[in-house]
């Protein structure tokens, strides 16, 4: 599956599994003319924002934040330090931040690694 496909599957998936919970994604992603994607680049505070935002308030948390790769992608090296892309260590920052803001924030690859922490987190 794409990255596109993947976040697709986890929005039906959510929607499904638990139709109450309010979620959104971020659009930055979507295939735009150069005047929207201006547009929509005034509208957001910055760069690397987490894909799927699930405003439901668990474990403590005000609610969780999915930054979505397909299945295969290195976030992580072998040793455990981050990868050296740096699109990938933006949105670690932001991911960093939003969890030190009280939000659960984390990098999913593949659907089924975010339907377990979707459930974890839901269930």
């Amino acid at each position: 599956m794409t990255e596109s496909q993947v976040h697709t599957a986890i929005c039906k998936y959510l929607q499904t599994q638990y139709p109450k919970v309010l979620f959104t994604s971020e659009q930055s992603g979507l295939k735009v003319t150069k005047n929207q994607a201006v547009q929509l680049k005034k509208t957001r505070s910055c760069s690397g924002l987490p894909d799927i935002m699930i405003f439901e308030p668990r474990h403590n948390y005000h609610g969780l934040f999915l930054e979505v790769k397909k299945e295969g992608t290195i976030i992580y090296r072998k040793d455990g330090d981050l990868t050296a892309n740096p699109h990938i260590r933006k949105q670690e920052e932001i991911l960093h931040q939003l969890n030190s803001k009280g939000y659960m924030a984390e990098f999913v690859v593949g659907f089924d690694e975010a339907k377990v922490l979707i459930d974890y987190y839901l269930g």
